[in-house]
């Protein structure tokens, strides 16, 4: 472990991160853009002159922030959980591990590509989609802090699911029956306010919702929740999964 900040080898495993993803645009920004986009053509299509969510807005555009910010779950996610478990797999996680580099560089390089992937991903579906909705920007430094702030915490999830799972097949279970089902039960396709009311309590302890419902906010100035409570879960959120993570990177590399 390097003594102070080693920047060099910090800025050396992000781009290494970074380009890693890169190589296979298709799969890990285009392919994933394409779905978010079928999901707002089909739902879009189905439900845009049944269902008027808030007033004013279409359903469309009201569909469009929560694919984008479950694009970039389901992305910042995949990215560092899928790097760790090929490095584990494949044996060159020795060799990252016995780099000069400290338990927080290692950490944040994972976490900031993570970040980088998951934005790409939100900004090509966006790029798309506003070719077809219009799209209000009510308070856009909202949309930026949330889409941060949830691209951190999966990519903070994603290190600790990499570091746990020894296998592909664990990886993808933590991914099927975890962050799948809170990522579609949060608030995506519908507003909480339309469901009975056990299942609105039930949502509201589901972090993914204050992401996704602050991040809407930003776009529209209406949401489901208050935008402090989003941002103070949101911001705890990702402090728990900081912790977490920086705990398991500190005992992997003991």
């Amino acid at each position: 472990m390097s003594a102070g900040f080693n920047g060099r080898g910090f800025w050396t495993l992000f781009t290494k991160e970074v380009r890693r993803f890169l190589k296979v645009t298709v799969q890990t920004v285009l392919t994933p853009m394409v779905t978010a986009l079928l999901y707002l053509l089909v739902f879009g299509q189905a439900l845009e002159a049944h269902v008027e969510v808030y007033p004013g807005i279409g359903y469309s555009a009201f569909l469009i922030p929560g694919l984008m910010m479950m694009s970039i779950i389901q992305n910042a996610f995949a990215n560092s959980s899928s790097s760790l478990i090929q490095s584990k797999m494949t044996g060159n996680l020795v060799f990252v591990l016995l780099a000069p580099i400290s338990s927080l560089e290692f950490f944040a390089a994972f976490v900031l590509a993570a970040v980088v992937r998951g934005l790409l991903v939100a900004l090509a579906v966006y790029a798309v989609a506003v070719l077809f909705v219009d799209l209000p920007l009510a308070h856009p430094w909202a949309i930026a802090v949330f889409a941060v702030i949830g691209s951190a915490t999966l990519g903070a999830l994603g290190v600790i699911a990499g570091i746990w799972a020894d296998k592909y097949d664990q990886l993808a279970g933590f991914q099927n029956f975890f962050i799948l089902p809170l990522s579609f039960l949060s608030g995506v396709f519908y507003s909480i306010h339309s469901l009975p009311g056990v299942w609105q309590q039930i949502s509201h302890f589901n972090p993914f919702f204050y992401l996704i419902d602050g991040f809407r906010w930003g776009f529209f100035g209406q949401s489901d929740s208050s935008p402090v409570l989003s941002l103070a879960v949101g911001s705890g959120f990702l402090a728990l999964m900081i912790a977490l993570a920086l705990a398991r990177v500190s005992r992997l590399r003991a």
